[in-house]
């Protein structure tokens, strides 16, 4: 399909601004991802998700986590396609991801997502895409904690189903092994470095105790002992596992990179942070570079969540724009 002259335009900008390809997504199935993507059909898109946003982090700075934390969890599992926000049921009995492993009882901010999506559907019917939402507040929720800003690539289009299997499989677990984080990385077309880089977005947000419980009665592992006790204290043996706790208990609702102090302190809360610091000289020397350079892993966390966002997109007439980000259309 022949780009459109908005798209034509967007390709010149970038090009005469000799941006990166953060600025234009060429996609392996053909279709382009762009800023200016809704420019001309629904200019007001970006405002009205920043806006919506911004009141629910105020109310609730864990907001701005947790509205990261869906689009990499959607992203993970059949690319960034909004199948994570699918309920179970509908004229295709989905079976939800909400019910899965690493989703159930933990992943939260669907309102927000529904509230941006019936505002966006009054000025702009059937025009922004859910997947492009989701895009679009994590880039506002970092910006509006601190963090680093980025132009977002749009002109997803979203999932006609979702992947129980795939939510329970691919997405890295705060137990998983180094080698097997990586893996799950690799197989989504990221590196070592996007890994470390996007793991630095736990320097906001919370861990619930039964997601870190076995490292703090693990005689092998290498804690501060004084931060597993004060851990211990409200994160027993047994009972307790929906009991929340700061990835960052120096700065918890700062975008900083106080998460990388942290884990050179040996305080990183989940062990799939911490062995960041323990388990390969390559990661090991990154945690350095960033807990020593704040405005490197900021450029690095923007880079990474832009190539992330590019996984696997719904392009061109591939899947379709959904009326409610909760079910397939029809």
């Amino acid at each position: 399909m022949a780009p459109s002259s908005s798209m034509a335009m967007a390709m010149a900008m970038c090009f005469f601004m000799a941006l990166t390809p953060i600025c234009f997504s060429k996609i392996t199935n053909g279709g382009y991802l762009y800023p200016q993507f809704y420019d001309q059909s629904c200019p007001q898109a970006t405002n009205i998700v920043h806006s919506i946003v911004a009141q629910a982090v105020a109310q609730d700075a864990r907001m701005a986590a947790s509205l990261l934390r869906l689009h990499f969890h959607d992203c993970f599992v059949k690319g960034c396609d909004a199948s994570i926000l699918l309920d179970d049921g509908g004229s295709r009995n989905i079976i939800s991801e909400k019910g899965s492993g690493p989703n159930r009882n933990s992943v939260r901010g669907f309102e927000i997502i529904d509230e941006i999506k019936a505002a966006l559907e009054t000025v702009c019917p059937q025009t922004v895409s859910c997947a492009d939402i989701l895009a679009l507040a994590a880039r506002d929720s970092t910006v509006l904690s601190g963090g680093p800003s980025w132009e977002v690539p749009a002109g997803r289009r979203d999932s006609l189903g979702a992947s129980l299997r795939g939510s329970n499989h691919n997405i890295p677990a705060p137990n998983n092994t180094f080698q097997t984080i990586l893996t799950k990385f690799k197989l989504k077309g990221l590196d070592i470095i996007d890994l470390v880089a996007l793991s630095g977005s736990h320097t906001i947000g919370n861990a619930r105790c039964g997601s870190f419980k076995q490292r703090l009665y693990n005689n092998k592992e290498q804690n501060d002992q004084l931060f597993a006790a004060q851990l211990r204290a409200n994160c027993p043996q047994s009972g307790g596992d929906e009991n929340l706790f700061f990835l960052d208990n120096v700065t918890p609702t700062k975008f900083d990179n106080g998460y990388y102090k942290n884990l050179m302190e040996s305080k990183g809360v989940l062990s799939s942070d911490q062995i960041l610091f323990t388990e390969n000289e390559e990661t090991m020397k990154l945690v350095k570079e960033y807990a020593a350079d704040e405005d490197m892993f900021f450029m690095q966390f923007a880079k990474s969540m832009v190539k992330m966002g590019n996984i696997s997109p719904l392009t061109g007439f591939r899947g379709e724009i959904r009326k409610s980000c909760r079910n397939v259309n029809g």
